[in-house]
Protein backbone atom coordinates (compact mmCIF):
# COMPACT_ATOMS: atom_id res chain seq x y z
CA UNK A 1 0.00 0.00 0.00
CA UNK A 2 1.32 3.23 -0.98
CA UNK A 3 1.53 5.96 1.80
CA UNK A 4 -1.07 9.00 2.09
CA UNK A 5 1.50 11.37 1.32
CA UNK A 6 2.19 9.43 -2.12
CA UNK A 7 -1.35 9.04 -3.23
CA UNK A 8 -2.04 12.95 -3.01
CA UNK A 9 0.76 12.85 -5.66
CA UNK A 10 -1.93 11.69 -8.16
CA UNK A 11 -5.90 11.35 -7.92
CA UNK A 12 -7.63 8.41 -7.62
CA UNK A 13 -11.36 9.13 -9.31
CA UNK A 14 -9.89 9.17 -12.56
CA UNK A 15 -7.13 7.91 -14.67
CA UNK A 16 -5.39 10.79 -15.39
CA UNK A 17 -1.76 11.24 -15.86
CA UNK A 18 0.91 14.23 -15.61
CA UNK A 19 0.86 15.55 -19.01
CA UNK A 20 -2.82 16.40 -18.63
CA UNK A 21 -4.26 13.56 -20.38
CA UNK A 22 -7.33 11.13 -18.85
CA UNK A 23 -8.33 7.91 -19.83
CA UNK A 24 -11.54 6.77 -20.25
CA UNK A 25 -11.59 4.43 -22.84
CA UNK A 26 -10.27 0.93 -21.53
CA UNK A 27 -9.33 -1.93 -24.17
CA UNK A 28 -9.77 -5.28 -22.04
CA UNK A 29 -7.95 -8.67 -24.03
CA UNK A 30 -10.09 -11.15 -22.91
CA UNK A 31 -7.22 -14.17 -24.53
CA UNK A 32 -4.05 -14.14 -26.39
CA UNK A 33 -5.49 -17.28 -28.25
CA UNK A 34 -6.03 -16.38 -31.82
CA UNK A 35 -7.51 -19.04 -34.53
CA UNK A 36 -5.43 -17.44 -37.28
CA UNK A 37 -1.69 -16.29 -37.90
CA UNK A 38 -1.46 -13.30 -39.59
CA UNK A 39 1.77 -13.22 -40.82
CA UNK A 40 2.29 -9.06 -39.89
CA UNK A 41 1.31 -10.56 -35.98
CA UNK A 42 2.71 -14.07 -35.34
CA UNK A 43 4.72 -16.61 -37.17
CA UNK A 44 3.05 -19.59 -38.75
CA UNK A 45 3.72 -22.01 -35.83
CA UNK A 46 2.22 -20.01 -33.34
CA UNK A 47 2.80 -19.08 -30.47
CA UNK A 48 3.16 -20.31 -26.81
CA UNK A 49 -0.17 -19.82 -25.13
CA UNK A 50 -0.58 -18.31 -21.64
CA UNK A 51 -1.25 -20.55 -18.90
CA UNK A 52 -4.79 -21.04 -18.01
CA UNK A 53 -4.41 -20.25 -14.42
CA UNK A 54 -2.27 -16.75 -15.39
CA UNK A 55 -5.66 -15.70 -17.27
CA UNK A 56 -7.82 -13.70 -15.43
CA UNK A 57 -11.40 -15.50 -14.74
CA UNK A 58 -14.75 -13.69 -15.96
CA UNK A 59 -15.30 -13.28 -12.37
CA UNK A 60 -11.99 -11.28 -12.25
CA UNK A 61 -12.12 -9.42 -15.19
CA UNK A 62 -15.65 -7.84 -14.24
CA UNK A 63 -14.31 -7.37 -10.82
CA UNK A 64 -11.68 -4.96 -12.34
CA UNK A 65 -13.89 -3.64 -15.01
CA UNK A 66 -16.89 -2.06 -12.76
CA UNK A 67 -13.74 -0.58 -11.06
CA UNK A 68 -12.81 1.00 -13.82
CA UNK A 69 -16.12 2.13 -14.77
CA UNK A 70 -17.55 2.93 -11.24
CA UNK A 71 -14.45 4.52 -9.40
CA UNK A 72 -11.81 5.52 -12.26
CA UNK A 73 -14.25 6.88 -15.17
CA UNK A 74 -14.24 4.65 -17.64
CA UNK A 75 -17.04 5.06 -20.17
CA UNK A 76 -15.83 3.41 -22.80
CA UNK A 77 -14.96 -0.54 -23.20
CA UNK A 78 -13.77 -2.31 -26.11
CA UNK A 79 -12.79 -6.25 -25.84
CA UNK A 80 -10.00 -7.52 -27.76
CA UNK A 81 -7.68 -9.98 -28.06
CA UNK A 82 -5.99 -12.52 -29.32
CA UNK A 83 -9.46 -13.10 -30.64
CA UNK A 84 -11.81 -12.19 -28.08
CA UNK A 85 -14.75 -15.04 -29.60
CA UNK A 86 -12.54 -17.80 -28.13
CA UNK A 87 -13.47 -16.61 -24.46
CA UNK A 88 -16.38 -18.86 -23.61
CA UNK A 89 -17.34 -16.32 -21.04
CA UNK A 90 -17.53 -13.34 -23.58
CA UNK A 91 -21.53 -13.18 -23.41
CA UNK A 92 -21.30 -13.18 -19.95
CA UNK A 93 -19.00 -10.94 -19.55
CA UNK A 94 -20.50 -8.36 -22.23
CA UNK A 95 -23.49 -8.83 -20.02
CA UNK A 96 -22.30 -8.08 -16.55
CA UNK A 97 -20.53 -5.12 -18.11
CA UNK A 98 -23.77 -3.93 -19.32
CA UNK A 99 -25.86 -3.87 -15.60
CA UNK A 100 -22.87 -1.21 -14.59
CA UNK A 101 -23.70 2.42 -13.61
CA UNK A 102 -23.13 4.30 -15.61
CA UNK A 103 -23.79 1.99 -18.66
CA UNK A 104 -20.64 2.05 -20.36
CA UNK A 105 -20.40 2.11 -24.25
CA UNK A 106 -18.98 -1.09 -25.56
CA UNK A 107 -17.49 -2.82 -28.82
CA UNK A 108 -15.52 -5.81 -29.91
CA UNK A 109 -12.20 -6.20 -32.22
CA UNK A 110 -12.41 -9.70 -33.90
CA UNK A 111 -10.89 -11.27 -36.64
CA UNK A 112 -14.22 -12.14 -37.54
CA UNK A 113 -14.01 -15.89 -37.60
CA UNK A 114 -17.30 -17.50 -35.87
CA UNK A 115 -18.66 -13.85 -35.30
CA UNK A 116 -22.12 -15.28 -38.19
CA UNK A 117 -22.74 -17.92 -34.69
CA UNK A 118 -21.88 -15.75 -31.80
CA UNK A 119 -23.29 -11.97 -33.20
CA UNK A 120 -27.19 -11.87 -32.11
CA UNK A 121 -26.67 -13.15 -28.83
CA UNK A 122 -23.57 -10.91 -28.11
CA UNK A 123 -26.26 -7.75 -29.10
CA UNK A 124 -28.24 -9.32 -26.34
CA UNK A 125 -26.12 -9.28 -23.97
CA UNK A 126 -25.81 -5.60 -24.46
CA UNK A 127 -22.59 -5.13 -27.20
CA UNK A 128 -22.67 -2.09 -29.26
CA UNK A 129 -20.51 -2.13 -32.12
CA UNK A 130 -17.78 -3.97 -33.60
CA UNK A 131 -14.89 -3.95 -35.67
CA UNK A 132 -14.07 -6.63 -37.99
CA UNK A 133 -10.28 -7.29 -39.30
CA UNK A 134 -10.06 -7.83 -43.12
CA UNK A 135 -7.00 -7.44 -45.26
CA UNK A 136 -8.37 -8.30 -48.71
CA UNK A 137 -11.32 -9.05 -50.76
CA UNK A 138 -8.89 -11.57 -52.53
CA UNK A 139 -9.61 -15.37 -50.41
CA UNK A 140 -6.00 -16.56 -52.28
CA UNK A 141 -4.52 -13.62 -50.77
CA UNK A 142 -6.20 -13.78 -47.03
CA UNK A 143 -4.83 -17.43 -46.98
CA UNK A 144 -1.60 -16.11 -47.97
CA UNK A 145 -1.56 -13.30 -45.00
CA UNK A 146 -3.32 -15.10 -42.34
CA UNK A 147 -2.51 -19.15 -42.65
CA UNK A 148 -5.97 -19.83 -43.21
CA UNK A 149 -8.52 -20.41 -45.86
CA UNK A 150 -11.44 -18.49 -43.51
CA UNK A 151 -12.16 -15.94 -45.86
CA UNK A 152 -15.91 -16.34 -46.33
CA UNK A 153 -16.52 -16.60 -42.98
CA UNK A 154 -15.03 -13.50 -41.99
CA UNK A 155 -17.28 -12.11 -45.14
CA UNK A 156 -20.22 -14.27 -43.13
CA UNK A 157 -19.62 -12.25 -40.29
CA UNK A 158 -19.67 -8.53 -41.24
CA UNK A 159 -23.48 -9.49 -42.53
CA UNK A 160 -24.73 -11.45 -39.39
CA UNK A 161 -22.95 -8.20 -37.45
CA UNK A 162 -25.22 -5.76 -39.47
CA UNK A 163 -28.26 -7.77 -39.08
CA UNK A 164 -27.62 -8.10 -35.30
CA UNK A 165 -27.27 -4.11 -35.20
CA UNK A 166 -23.30 -4.11 -34.22
CA UNK A 167 -23.54 -0.79 -36.19
CA UNK A 168 -21.88 0.78 -37.75
CA UNK A 169 -20.05 -2.21 -38.39
CA UNK A 170 -16.29 -1.29 -39.07
CA UNK A 171 -13.56 -2.91 -40.96
CA UNK A 172 -9.91 -2.35 -40.40
CA UNK A 173 -7.26 -3.22 -42.79
CA UNK A 174 -3.85 -3.48 -42.92
CA UNK A 175 -2.10 -2.69 -45.98
CA UNK A 176 1.29 -5.19 -46.48
CA UNK A 177 3.94 -3.60 -49.25
CA UNK A 178 4.07 -6.16 -51.95
CA UNK A 179 1.51 -8.46 -51.12
CA UNK A 180 -2.01 -6.44 -50.26
CA UNK A 181 -1.01 -2.57 -50.96
CA UNK A 182 -3.20 -2.61 -54.40
CA UNK A 183 -6.77 -3.19 -52.62
CA UNK A 184 -6.67 0.72 -50.70
CA UNK A 185 -9.34 1.64 -53.43
CA UNK A 186 -11.44 -2.01 -53.62
CA UNK A 187 -11.70 -2.10 -49.78
CA UNK A 188 -13.39 1.44 -49.53
CA UNK A 189 -15.91 0.45 -52.43
CA UNK A 190 -16.77 -2.59 -50.62
CA UNK A 191 -17.35 -0.56 -47.43
CA UNK A 192 -19.55 1.79 -48.82
CA UNK A 193 -21.38 -0.91 -51.19
CA UNK A 194 -21.87 -2.49 -47.87
CA UNK A 195 -22.73 0.43 -45.38
CA UNK A 196 -19.45 -0.90 -43.50
CA UNK A 197 -17.27 2.35 -41.95
CA UNK A 198 -13.17 1.48 -42.94
CA UNK A 199 -10.35 1.99 -41.43
CA UNK A 200 -6.58 1.46 -42.19
CA UNK A 201 -4.14 1.23 -40.12
CA UNK A 202 -0.41 1.45 -40.77
CA UNK A 203 1.56 -2.06 -39.69
CA UNK A 204 2.92 -0.98 -36.43
CA UNK A 205 6.40 -2.81 -34.63
CA UNK A 206 4.19 -5.18 -32.44
CA UNK A 207 4.93 -8.91 -34.23
CA UNK A 208 6.07 -11.29 -32.22
CA UNK A 209 9.41 -11.91 -34.71
CA UNK A 210 10.06 -8.16 -34.06
CA UNK A 211 10.82 -8.24 -38.14
CA UNK A 212 9.24 -5.08 -38.87
CA UNK A 213 10.84 -2.43 -40.54
CA UNK A 214 9.59 0.89 -41.45
CA UNK A 215 10.44 0.83 -44.90
CA UNK A 216 7.87 -2.43 -45.77
CA UNK A 217 5.09 0.04 -44.03
CA UNK A 218 2.27 1.44 -46.07
CA UNK A 219 2.21 4.80 -44.96
CA UNK A 220 -0.93 7.06 -44.02
CA UNK A 221 0.24 9.51 -47.25
CA UNK A 222 0.46 6.58 -49.23
CA UNK A 223 -2.84 5.36 -48.47
CA UNK A 224 -4.64 9.07 -49.06
CA UNK A 225 -2.95 8.78 -52.34
CA UNK A 226 -3.91 6.15 -53.45
CA UNK A 227 -8.26 6.28 -52.13
CA UNK A 228 -7.59 10.54 -53.36
CA UNK A 229 -6.96 8.75 -56.81
CA UNK A 230 -10.29 6.98 -57.08
CA UNK A 231 -12.51 9.11 -54.33
CA UNK A 232 -13.39 13.03 -53.41
CA UNK A 233 -12.19 13.20 -49.56
CA UNK A 234 -13.74 16.10 -47.78
CA UNK A 235 -12.62 16.54 -44.35
CA UNK A 236 -14.60 15.05 -41.61
CA UNK A 237 -16.44 17.73 -39.60
CA UNK A 238 -16.93 15.48 -36.27
CA UNK A 239 -14.07 16.63 -33.84
CA UNK A 240 -11.60 13.57 -33.83
CA UNK A 241 -10.91 14.00 -30.08
CA UNK A 242 -9.15 11.04 -28.48
CA UNK A 243 -10.04 8.19 -31.32
CA UNK A 244 -6.98 7.37 -33.46
CA UNK A 245 -8.33 7.51 -37.22
CA UNK A 246 -8.16 11.06 -38.94
CA UNK A 247 -11.35 10.61 -40.99
CA UNK A 248 -12.84 11.85 -43.67
CA UNK A 249 -16.33 11.94 -45.69
CA UNK A 250 -16.60 10.22 -48.80
CA UNK A 251 -20.14 9.62 -51.18
CA UNK A 252 -21.34 6.04 -50.76
CA UNK A 253 -24.39 4.50 -52.10
CA UNK A 254 -26.11 4.65 -48.46
CA UNK A 255 -25.27 8.35 -48.42
CA UNK A 256 -21.87 9.89 -46.78
CA UNK A 257 -19.90 7.69 -44.88
CA UNK A 258 -16.49 7.83 -43.10
CA UNK A 259 -13.26 6.50 -44.07
CA UNK A 260 -9.93 6.45 -41.93
CA UNK A 261 -6.62 6.18 -41.20
CA UNK A 262 -4.70 5.30 -38.02
CA UNK A 263 -0.99 6.45 -38.52
CA UNK A 264 0.50 5.52 -34.95
CA UNK A 265 3.90 4.88 -36.65
CA UNK A 266 3.94 7.78 -39.03
CA UNK A 267 1.75 10.58 -37.42
CA UNK A 268 1.85 9.52 -33.58
CA UNK A 269 -1.23 11.06 -31.96
CA UNK A 270 -0.32 10.62 -28.17
CA UNK A 271 -1.25 14.11 -26.71
CA UNK A 272 -5.01 13.21 -27.34
CA UNK A 273 -5.17 9.32 -25.94
CA UNK A 274 -7.38 8.40 -23.89
CA UNK A 275 -7.58 4.70 -23.69
CA UNK A 276 -5.97 2.66 -20.83
CA UNK A 277 -5.04 -1.45 -21.04
CA UNK A 278 -5.58 -4.07 -19.15
CA UNK A 279 -3.90 -7.68 -20.57
CA UNK A 280 -5.66 -11.03 -20.60
CA UNK A 281 -3.77 -11.84 -17.50
CA UNK A 282 -4.36 -8.51 -15.66
CA UNK A 283 -1.62 -6.09 -16.13
CA UNK A 284 -2.45 -2.67 -16.73
CA UNK A 285 -0.69 -0.90 -19.88
CA UNK A 286 -0.74 2.77 -20.31
CA UNK A 287 0.15 2.54 -23.67
CA UNK A 288 0.18 -0.12 -26.46
CA UNK A 289 4.18 0.73 -27.17
CA UNK A 290 5.00 0.73 -23.42
CA UNK A 291 7.89 -1.66 -21.85
CA UNK A 292 6.28 -1.65 -18.80
CA UNK A 293 2.98 -3.06 -16.98
CA UNK A 294 1.57 -2.98 -13.45
CA UNK A 295 0.25 -6.34 -12.11
CA UNK A 296 -3.06 -6.16 -10.45
CA UNK A 297 -3.29 -10.07 -10.84
CA UNK A 298 -1.29 -10.72 -7.75
CA UNK A 299 -2.84 -7.79 -5.51
CA UNK A 300 -6.04 -9.11 -6.66
CA UNK A 301 -5.85 -12.82 -5.96
CA UNK A 302 -3.98 -11.70 -2.43
CA UNK A 303 -7.31 -9.89 -1.31
CA UNK A 304 -6.74 -6.61 -2.25
CA UNK A 305 -9.69 -3.96 -2.06
CA UNK A 306 -11.46 -2.31 -4.72
CA UNK A 307 -9.82 0.89 -3.23
CA UNK A 308 -6.68 -0.83 -3.28
CA UNK A 309 -6.86 -1.78 -7.04
CA UNK A 310 -7.87 1.36 -8.48
CA UNK A 311 -5.35 3.30 -6.51
CA UNK A 312 -2.57 0.27 -8.19
CA UNK A 313 -4.15 1.50 -11.28
CA UNK A 314 -4.40 5.24 -10.73
CA UNK A 315 -0.83 4.94 -10.15
CA UNK A 316 0.32 3.09 -13.27
CA UNK A 317 -1.54 5.91 -15.43
CA UNK A 318 -0.26 8.65 -13.29
CA UNK A 319 3.26 7.76 -14.45
CA UNK A 320 2.35 7.46 -18.29
CA UNK A 321 5.04 8.86 -20.88
CA UNK A 322 3.96 11.33 -23.54
CA UNK A 323 4.55 9.31 -25.80
CA UNK A 324 6.92 6.40 -26.57
CA UNK A 325 9.18 7.78 -29.09
CA UNK A 326 8.42 5.75 -32.27
CA UNK A 327 10.41 7.90 -34.53
CA UNK A 328 13.23 7.74 -32.41
CA UNK A 329 16.18 5.79 -33.42
CA UNK A 330 16.37 4.46 -29.85
CA UNK A 331 12.85 3.56 -29.73
CA UNK A 332 12.64 -0.40 -28.88
CA UNK A 333 9.22 -2.19 -29.26
CA UNK A 334 7.07 -3.76 -26.09
CA UNK A 335 8.68 -7.30 -25.34
CA UNK A 336 5.14 -8.82 -25.68
CA UNK A 337 3.41 -8.96 -29.32
CA UNK A 338 -0.24 -7.38 -30.56
CA UNK A 339 -1.56 -10.59 -29.59
CA UNK A 340 -1.11 -10.59 -26.26
CA UNK A 341 -1.26 -7.17 -25.61
CA UNK A 342 -4.52 -6.24 -27.37
CA UNK A 343 -5.42 -3.88 -29.60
Amino acid sequence: MMTPQASRLFPISSLADQHGRVATDLRVSLTDRCNLRCSYCMPAEGLAWLPGKEILTDAEIVRLIGIAVERLGITELRFTGGEPLLRPGLADIIAASARLRPRPTMSLTTNGIGLHRQAARLTEAGLDRVNVSLDTLDPARFAEITRRDRHADVLNGLVAAAAAGLTPVKINSVLLRGVNDDEAVPLLEFALANGYELRFIEQMPLDAGHEWRRETMVTFVEILAALRERFDLRPDPVARGGAPAETWLVDGPHGPARVGVIASVSQPFCGACDRTRLTADGAVRACLFSREETDLRSALRAGASDDDLAELWSKAMWGKLAGPGINDPKFLPPARPMSAIGG
